[in-house]
């Protein structure tokens, strides 16, 4: 008998596709940037050469102080560079934050790349243009004013037969300039020479869609990660964390490492880790040391107490960023009030792989190959927590398996670093999934109270908004101090002062509204543990943003539906700015939105059908979306059928690269909405893994994405990465709303939670 399978079936009965790429037999890592080179100075950001070169081979290279978190923005970087010089964007490399070779642009930070970190490069790309024009001129004996550049050659427009090359102009010499620095470092750096940026009109390479540059080294396993760094005579090392947070070895027996070779120990305090030449062997030496915790008393509330635990703990500080009229009086005298409460979980960066670091500390100073967001931050908080001067210190950032801000990446080039200056060798820390999801930072968990006065019309006459939760900056948005790391807390490091690095307009909505009388507050609360806690909590992705929006956007669904208004209708009456109404527009009539009161319409049945919208504003961009769901009313499972997304983020670099990141920052959003929560019992966090933190697999991501982009040439580019983030839960919790009639008051929409709001209703 002939049997006949196709792949088709055999993946149906498997249920999966594995895929392996393995190296040729022996064939030896390539010798990672930066390994065995002398400790070259610190790029001066005030000259020209810190941000671009011209090569004589007619490339240039640009020198970005900020990183890709995996969304393309070395290519917008790069079509930035090439317009500016009248370059192809293929001849254009990027190389990103390497200390030793880009200036501190802040990293990775607030969906800063190109609002912020594009400004000097494209100044300096300008002057560098300047400069080559005026080479040309004096070897073509005519005014620079008479030349035009097209592909990186100079000719004269009268007479285009008369011509000169980059590569002819630049030869041996070395293109340099001073230019005039702010005098800052971080998001707000930046540089001017005497040219000025082509204008907008003029753009040729801007507004074009390149392809990214990574996928195909990435889909054949030629791309270096993080993970992949090798170095000669490198030992691999694991951290061993206590199975109570807050408890500290008190004794350690090193005997069973003996029959493992080269297996050491290093214990210091409550730091404590293993390391051996191989990997497995390292791991072989974790599993079988044997420690003695201290007791510790349980740090934690039971679950099901967190939200009651956060309205009652003390307020460690109160901000009221927000205060037009008199909200509460306006409340107080209306005709009818509206008031409701949101719960949002802590949220796990859950990034594909866990945190990696390599540490080479010598004498003659220290190499660190980190996957941070943030590799100047990290040469210098590793230059404090090793009491050395930060020019001997030489971060590279090399791309790591997630970067949703301030998560578990930041904490092993602490580890790898004190680790390589006890070894005596180079050392490579690897975290484990179980510490990758059980001791990265979190975003906080929090409560959000809203309140409305609506007279008799239906109008609102006032709200008010107040946020209560744990600080996101319980653990600082960089490593620019090791007190913010799991090594210099355990190491008994200080502490840096709560809320230190408080945002205050991060802790309530950026809505677009234009109400009569509005009030928003925030309180924050102390962490659980003071310090090497696993729920430490620091910034993720769109820091803030899904929990106030998800509160905000629902309790404005929830003014209309009391005032029978259609919820589209509803927003454009208190919208006042035309971008935020443009938005709402382009999103709604692609959608094919009918106007109509929200709430369950026909025979109820086994599953419904919902639509609904949110709007926000982030940092000048602003973005709404319409979602479409299903629910399913037995298993009160939420299928999200359709999402159309509207952005509109001043002027548009690249389309296509703006829109797979429009459609990432959509996907990731709906995870956290309907899947993601940090679970934990009274000793630590008990959600260390896929199966115990589950997020939006393929088969439940909306089965259609549809991206609409308002490109704005009038106005900057501001930012792109995050800003849609937001905008998921609301959307979905009010299309819950329109298919069911019951609303979803707390953050994620599992499908116990909607079974369970379904059978109160």
């Amino acid at each position: 008998m002939t049997l006949r399978l196709s792949r088709r079936a055999a993946l149906r009965a498997t249920g999966a596709l594995v895929v392996t790429v393995a190296a040729a037999p022996g064939e030896a890592p390539a010798q990672p940037a930066g390994a065995g080179a002398p400790l070259s100075p610190l790029p001066p950001p005030g000259r020209l050469a810190s941000y671009v070169a011209v090569h004589a081979d007619g490339t240039a290279t640009a020198f970005f102080g900020k990183i890709d978190g995996g969304q393309g923005l070395d290519v917008a970087i790069a079509q930035i560079v090439a317009e500016e010089l009248d370059l192809p964007p293929a001849r254009v490399r990027v190389v990103m934050g390497d200390t030793a070779r880009t200036v501190n642009q802040g990293g990775a930070s607030n969906a800063s790349g190109v609002s912020q970190g594009a400004v000097p490069l494209r100044n300096a790309a300008a002057e560098a243009r300047l400069m080559l024009v005026e080479m040309a001129a004096a070897r073509l004996g005519v005014p620079p004013g008479a030349l035009r550049v097209e592909d990186g050659t100079v000719s004269v427009a009268a007479d285009p037969a008369r011509r000169v090359t980059y590569e002819e102009l630049i030869g041996d010499r070395r293109l340099d300039a001073e230019l005039r620095w702010n005098g800052r470092y971080g998001n707000d750096l930046n540089v001017e020479g005497r040219a000025r940026p082509k204008p907008i009109a003029d753009y040729k390479v801007v507004g074009t869609a390149v392809p990214r540059r990574d996928i195909a080294e990435k889909v054949f396993a030629r791309h270096a990660y993080v993970t992949d760094i090798r170095l000669p005579g490198m030992l691999h090392a694991r951290m061993l964390r206590p199975p109570v947070a807050g408890a500290r070895p008190v004794a350690v027996d090193e005997a069973p490492l003996r029959a493992i070779p080269g297996a050491r120990a290093v214990w210091k305090e409550g730091f404590l880790a293993v390391a051996a030449p191989r990997e497995w062997d390292a791991i072989r030496a974790a599993a079988a040391l044997k420690v003695t915790w201290s007791e510790a008393a349980p740090p934690f509330p039971e679950q099901a107490a967190l939200y009651d635990h956060i309205r009652n703990a003390p307020a460690t500080k109160r901000g009221v960023p927000l205060q037009e009229g008199d909200a509460p009086a306006a409340i107080a005298g209306a005709a009818r009030v509206v008031a409701a409460e949101y719960e949002w979980p802590f949220h796990s960066h859950s990034s594909m792989g866990p945190g990696c670091a390599v540490a080479d500390v010598r004498p003659e100073g220290v190499r660190i190959w980190t996957g941070s967001q943030k590799p100047h931050a990290v040469r210098d908080g590793v230059a404090k927590f090793l009491g050395v001067p930060p020019e001997t210190v030489h971060a590279v950032w090399v791309t790591g398996p997630g970067s949703y801000g301030r998560n578990d990446a930041g904490d092993t080039p602490f580890d790898a670093a004190f680790l390589s200056r006890e070894l005596g060798a180079p050392v490579r820390v690897q975290y484990t999934r179980h510490e990758g999801h059980g001791w990265d930072t979190k975003s906080p968990a929090s409560v959000q109270r809203v309140r409305a006065g609506l007279d008799a019309e239906g109008r609102v006459v006032g709200i008010t908004f107040e946020s209560k939760a744990f600080s996101r900056t319980n653990i600082a948005t960089s490593e620019a101090d090791p007190r913010d790391s799991l090594a210099s807390q355990v190491l008994g490091g200080g502490l840096n002062p709560q809320d230190t690095y408080l945002f205050p307009g991060d802790f309530v909505p950026t809505e677009p509204y234009a109400f009569p009388a509005r009030l928003m507050a925030w309180e924050t609360i102390p962490p659980l543990l003071d310090r090497a806690s696993p729920l430490r909590t620091s910034h993720l992705r769109d820091p803030l943003g899904p929990e106030l929006i998800f509160a905000a956007e629902s309790f404005v669904d929830e003014l209309a539906a009391a005032t029978g208004a259609d919820p589209v209708e509803f927003r454009l009456r208190h919208l006042r700015e035309e971008r935020d109404i443009a938005v709402l527009r382009a999103i709604t009539e692609r959608a094919g939105w009918e106007p109509r009161p929200a709430g369950p319409r026909g025979a109820p049945g086994d599953r419904a059908r919902g639509r609904g919208v949110s709007l926000a504003r982030r940092d000048g961009t602003v973005v709404g979306l319409v979602a479409e769901v299903e629910v399913d009313r037995g298993s009160g499972a939420i299928r999200v059928r359709r999402m159309v997304v509207g952005q509109d983020c001043g002027l548009i670099i690249n389309p296509d690269g703006l829109r797979r990141c429009v459609e990432n920052a959509l996907i990731y959003g709906t995870s956290r909405a309907l899947r993601e929560e940090v679970t934990f019992d009274r000793n630590n966090v008990t959600s260390v893994d896929w199966a115990t933190y589950p997020i939006l697999d393929v088969a439940e991501a909306p089965e259609a994405v549809e991206v609409v982009l308002i490109n704005r040439p009038d106005i900057r580019p501001t930012g792109a990465g995050e800003p849609a983030v937001r905008t998921a839960g609301a959307a979905i919790a009010n299309a819950v709303f329109d298919a069911t009639g019951v609303r979803l008051r707390r953050g994620p929409f599992t499908p116990e939670r909607v079974r369970a709001a379904l059978a109160g209703a």
